[in-house]
Parts: C-alpha cells; sequence; structure tokens
C-alpha cells in the first residue's frame, strides 16, 4: 500500500507542476497546448506571408486558438511586417489573426531606428503591441517555456 501511495503522490505532484507552469506562461489561455512564438526580423515579403501561413496552420492543426497560443514578434527588418497600414498587402490577414487572439509584438527599438534613419516614424497597424526590446522580450518568453520558430 504504502509504495502505491508514493506512486499517487508523485503523479498529482507532477500533475500539479505541468498544470502550474501551463498557466504561468499565459493565463488567458488556459488550455493551449502549445505556447509558439514566430520570429520575424528580416525585411523579407515572402517570409511575412510564410509566417502568417505557419500561424494560420497551427490554429487550424490545433483546433482553433483555444487550443495553441500563437505569438508573432518582429524585431530589426521584420517590424515592416507590421506598420504601413494603408498599404500594407497583409494587413487584412494580421487583423484576422489579431480577431482569433493572435498576440503581434514590435520592437520599439526598431522603430526608433527607423525614425532616427529616415526622419519619419513608422504608423503601426491597430491592435500590434509594444515592447522596448524584441529580442529581449523574445528570450523571456522562451524562459517561460514558449517555443521559438523562425520560418
Amino acid at each position: 500500500m504504502t509504495k502505491f501511495i508514493q506512486c499517487a503522490v508523485l503523479m498529482v505532484g507532477t500533475l500539479l507542476v505541468f498544470t502550474a507552469n501551463a498557466e504561468e506562461l499565459n493565463p488567458e489561455k488556459p488550455f493551449a497546448e502549445r505556447h509558439v512564438l514566430l520570429q520575424v526580423s528580416d525585411h523579407d515579403p515572402a517570409k511575412f506571408s510564410l509566417t502568417l501561413d505557419v500561424a494560420n496552420n497551427l490554429i487550424r492543426h490545433y483546433g482553433g486558438t483555444d487550443n495553441i497560443d500563437v505569438q508573432i514578434i518582429t524585431f530589426a527588418g521584420g517590424v515592416n511586417m507590421l506598420t504601413n497600414p494603408d498599404a500594407n498587402p497583409n494587413s487584412e490577414r494580421i487583423k484576422s489573426l489579431m480577431d482569433s487572439d493572435v498576440t503581434f509584438v514590435v520592437c520599439l527599438n526598431s522603430i526608433d531606428t527607423i525614425k532616427r534613419k529616415t526622419g519619419t516614424r513608422p504608423v503601426l497597424l491597430d491592435g500590434t503591441k509594444g515592447v522596448q526590446t524584441g529580442v529581449a522580450y523574445m528570450l523571456e518568453k522562451i524562459h517561460e517555456g514558449y517555443i521559438q520558430i523562425h520560418p
């Protein structure tokens, strides 16, 4: 009987650890099986489109955004993916993903660099979350347990 109790305690403890870790990643997505961070750091329109395709494919594969937490982090040349709302060919796709609870994050240091070089601060798409240092944000999310993918 003692081995049974020890085994049961171990199983419950393990379950509590995994449940606590899942809740820590994103409390707004308590049922998410996976937490994914898609990195966009190149100014390449084909990569912008590919990243949006990957996000859509993951959502479909996991049966909806309740089951997967997708965040897209942009920095360096990748910030252009989330700028210029009037002429951005992906703005409707991005808006649709935002409506499906995909988080889009932009590095404000990269935006500041563009402003210094061009004299104009780029206009961000509505709903974009700004963080001061995109790479630091990415590292924090990876440390929390997010899986990084660079399409």
